[in-house]
């Protein structure tokens, strides 16, 4: 089992920035492509940002490319979403989740309980 736990949600206004970062501890972190994904009210959670296991790939959403960078520390055990340039669009709970098949891949073994991110306009 991986434990996964986000923190650096908050309120930030529009053209703000936030890093949140998702600690994880249990089994080899660092054999785990890593991900974040998204949900605002009344959609469905959506793919944002993933990460492999060394860093040396990372794939985004469009909707956040130039603006969000994932990052890695397997030292720490933790995985960062950087998110510059906000937009009241990006409000949402985001989730931190990690799968031990392929950056590709859409499944994802373990999910964090998630923290909100609410940008103001």
């Amino acid at each position: 089992q991986v434990q996964l736990v986000e923190s650096g949600g908050g309120l930030v206004p529009a053209g703000g920035s936030l890093r949140l970062s998702c600690a994880a501890s249990g089994r080899t972190f660092s054999s785990y492509v890593m991900g974040w994904f998204r949900q605002a009210p009344g959609k469905e959670r959506e793919f944002v940002a993933a990460i492999s296991w060394n860093g040396g790939r990372t794939n985004y959403a469009d909707s956040v490319k130039g603006r969000f960078t994932i990052s890695r520390d397997n030292a720490k055990n933790t995985v960062y979403l950087r998110m510059n340039s906000l937009k009241p669009e990006d409000t949402a709970v985001y989730y931190c989740a990690g799968n031990g098949h392929s950056i590709s891949s859409p499944s994802y073994d373990y999910w964090g309980q998630g923290t909100q991110v609410t940008v103001s306009s």
